[in-house]
């Protein structure tokens, strides 16, 4: 994980105790003061938000407990690993697309970070600028070459 993305973890942990769990308590204490429990969908939504975000911070402290974070800065090199930015050509279409390959809780694709288990950052780990990669997509096989490779 970069340390980008173990801070935005940090963050969201912090949220989920300090914000939204007091805030759903409180919300299953006003909806248990209007009566019969059994009838009262506020009451079963709330807890039902309650065991959400009890599991979501389970879950996120499992991650960063686990999360070996590296520095993209710090590293260099020639080949594509983990924490590069590569700047890949559709063979087919001429479109070039920027990513950088991060850990599966930081991918966005919409912000061009990759996870490392994604079927096309598998095919560019190892690779240097120049090679290409055939890679069966959802949207089915694309080949692409690497026109860059960055670090920081």
């Amino acid at each position: 994980m970069t340390p980008a993305g173990h801070a935005r973890l940090r963050v969201e942990l912090q949220h989920l105790r300090e914000v939204a769990m007091p805030e759903v308590v409180r919300d299953i204490a006003t909806a248990r003061d209007h009566g019969d429990l059994s009838e009262n969908a506020e009451y079963h939504a709330a807890k039902d938000r309650q065991g959400m975000i009890h599991a979501r911070i389970t879950y996120v402290e499992d991650v960063l407990s686990r999360a070996e974070v590296i520095d993209p800065a710090k590293l260099k090199g020639e080949k594509v690993v983990f924490g590069a930015h590569v700047t890949v050509l559709n063979v087919d279409t001429e479109e070039e697309v920027a990513y950088q390959i991060v850990g599966p809780e930081e991918s966005d694709l919409k912000s061009g970070r990759i996870s490392v288990t994604s079927p096309l950052a598998r095919s560019l780990i190892g690779k240097t600028v120049g090679d290409e990669v055939t890679v069966q997509l959802p949207a089915g096989k694309r080949t692409y070459e690497i026109q860059g490779i960055a670090f920081g």
